[in-house]
């Protein structure tokens, strides 16, 4: 273990069925472990992790009966997590985290009753959290955040009374928090962070009298923090930020002594907290009851004649507007139960109808709007600009892609809300996202230093994830058909989410998949100069053009015409050095740093190919950004551009 071993593994291990533990942990050791390894009647523990094995997992492990640790995380997995595994009934630990792995999460885990660890975080696992994890009575440690997990979480983990650390976070669950998890009197860390999660926090929450860690951030919760909370004194770190909370702080040193970056991006709080608003005393609003009473009292009888006179005139004018409107409002969707044309009304007036002073930023097909809705939610409105003659004459064609496109579930990708059809306007609502385009942040010169070497390769993941997930994990495969900076948005983590699906379409396998132009001069593939059949290598191309501006910090476009020109791309490949084509605003990459830096630009060279099928896949290049990196052959400063170009 940790020996830097490389190579393949040998094909030989496969046979050797009297092991019973196996160490190969943190090493560089390739192979398929589909074929290289067999079934093991006396393996008690396998530790694989941290390694660059790939392949799927196979039904096999379940015949290992005897096995009580499986370790595998770490590595270039992918395919599904296998049902049959539930009949390793002796497991008492499961890691299968950080790989690509996808599906559900087997029900047959749940005959796991032995299991006290259940990692399988940073994968791209979807679907609900099956009840059946509540059979797992001794299950002490459950992380299954960083995934594309959606539904309601079970009530059934409420039985888990050993559990000490759950981490849901950065999933797309929605409804409340359940009540049950105020009965896991063991928790010592929960993080519900950066879910779509609504209502209140429950009041058992308080319960959870050995909680330590606290982070239920970036959701969509509202009311106030109960009362509960202030027999929590076990609690050291909070944070609750990014939601729609209100009302006071409790009266404890983890809330008292925490950052005001705990509690940012709320619709009330308040408290001795420097940037909160403090709040006001009881026994003031106690004295101010009296003169409020006789206030509305002697005003409450003109009110009404008002309210009146309003309402007659109000529905006089809207049913004059009805009948002599020519194309209605279309409600294409329901949002959080709201009635399309009512949000629709709410969205014009919150952004008074569409003014400048509200607008957040602009692109070919659409200007963007920041909309703090009277519930106090804020989301991000993209108004299209007017079609042309002959654009969207198929409006239920259009619609229907776009119902498609509010399915997708994934942690890179900005959730789109839903669309609205009116003959003045229509727009695309979708989540805000709290640092705004990429494109902005590269080219302001305080933003852009801020945006580190670690942070620019996470951007460059993400990106690629996403684009993965559209083209080989959606049915039919969804094509973005305009990636570009300024579609590449960021939340308060600088976490990378790919936005504006206002020209995507989806691929049909019975169809030529024809179409007109989309795209951002600049970032479009060049054969679109000459064709307009939508594939997914278009996407590829743009792709390119991004992780080389990610790391150049500006648009490539003066250096990619250099080497595709075969007149000089020797001389000029020749003359230039990595080091000095990258960000010169920050600090020279140094050890793995710049290893991932020369992979994420020999990948983008290779994306940038003029013929398309010499590309990669979205996959390909999602699954070699994630593998262990490979040490430089050279030492950085002296890498060339040839060296990384492939022409």
């Amino acid at each position: 273990m940790g020996n830097h071993f490389t190579g393949p593994i040998p094909m030989s291990l496969r046979n050797c069925t009297s092991l019973f533990r196996v160490r190969l942990e943190r090493n560089q050791l390739k192979g398929n472990i589909t074929e290289v390894f067999g079934v093991y009647p006396n393996l008690n523990f396998m530790d694989l992790r941290s390694n660059n094995l790939y392949g799927e997992l196979s039904q096999k492990w379940g015949q290992c009966h005897s096995l009580t640790s499986l370790n595998i995380s770490h590595n270039n997995l992918s395919g599904t997590i296998p049902p049959q595994l539930g009949e390793a009934i002796q497991l008492h630990q499961l890691d299968l985290s950080s790989n690509h792995l996808l599906g559900k999460i087997p029900r047959e885990l749940g005959k796991l009753t032995s299991m006290f660890n259940l990692l399988l975080s940073n994968n791209q696992l979807s679907g609900n959290i099956p009840s059946e994890v509540g059979n797992l009575f001794n299950l002490e440690h459950l992380s299954l955040a960083s995934n594309n997990l959606s539904g309601s979480i079970p009530k059934q983990l409420g039985v888990l009374s050993k559990l000490s650390f759950l981490n849901l976070s950065k999933n797309e669950f929605v409804e409340s928090i359940p009540d049950e998890i105020g009965n896991l009197h063991s928790l010592q860390s929960f993080d519900l962070s950066q879910n779509m999660l609504n209502g209140k926090i429950p009041q058992q929450l308080g319960e959870l009298q050995r909680l330590e860690t606290l982070n239920l951030s970036h959701n969509e919760l509202s009311g106030s923090i109960p009362s509960s909370f202030e027999d929590m004194l076990s609690l050291t770190s909070v944070d609750i930020s990014s939601s729609q909370l209100e009302g006071p702080l409790p009266d404890i040193k983890a809330f008292q002594e925490a950052p005001f970056e705990a509690f940012r991006n709320n619709h009330g709080l308040c408290g001795n907290v420097t940037g909160l608003k403090p709040c006001i005393p009881f026994t003031q609003k106690k004295n101010n009851r009296f003169m409020m009473i006789m206030i509305i009292s002697s005003t409450l009888f003109l009110l009404c004649i008002f309210m009146g006179i309003y309402f007659t005139l109000y529905w006089r004018a809207r049913n004059r507007k009805s009948k002599s409107s020519e194309t209605p409002c279309e409600d294409l969707f329901a949002i959080w139960g709201h009635d399309g044309e009512l949000l629709y009304q709410d969205i014009i007036e919150v952004t008074e109808d569409f003014n400048s002073k509200y607008c957040i930023g602009s692109g070919g097909h659409g200007t963007v709007y920041k909309a703090e809705l009277p519930t106090g939610r804020v989301v991000a409105v993209k108004k299209l600009h007017p079609p042309q003659d002959g654009e969207m004459s198929n409006l239920k064609a259009f619609t229907s892609e776009i119902r498609a496109l509010a399915e997708i579930r994934h942690r890179n990708i900005v959730k789109l809300y839903g669309f609205f059809s009116h003959a003045r306007h229509s727009f695309l609502v979708y989540r805000l996202m709290e640092k705004g385009s990429l494109r902005n942040i590269l080219s302001n010169e305080e933003d852009a230093i801020g945006l580190d070497w670690s942070r620019r390769l996470n951007i460059v993941k993400g990106v690629a994830e996403a684009l993965s997930y559209m083209h080989h994990d959606c049915s039919p495969p969804i094509i973005h058909r305009d990636i570009s900076s300024n579609n590449v948005l960021l939340d308060s983590e600088y976490e990378a989410h790919v936005s504006d699906f206002g020209t995507a379409r989806l691929l049909k396998p019975d169809s030529s998949n024809w179409t007109s132009f989309a795209g951002t001069f600049g970032y479009s593939a060049p054969e679109l100069a000459y064709t307009t059949q939508v594939n997914n290598k278009t996407d590829v191309y743009s792709f390119g053009v991004v992780a080389l501006e990610v790391v150049m910090g500006k648009h490539p476009g003066d250096l990619i015409s250099s080497l595709t020109s075969s007149s000089s791309v020797r001389a000029v490949a020749d003359s230039l050095l990595l080091k000095d084509v990258i960000d010169q605003r920050l600090s020279p990459p140094i050890h793995q740093i710049s290893e991932e830096i020369v992979l994420s630009v020999n990948l983008a060279f290779a994306c940038l190919s003029v013929n398309p099928q010499c590309r990669p896949t979205m996959r390909q290049v999602s699954q070699a950004l994630s593998i262990k990196k490979p040490a430089l052959q050279k030492p950085f400063p002296i890498i060339t551009l040839r060296e990384l170009f492939h022409g």
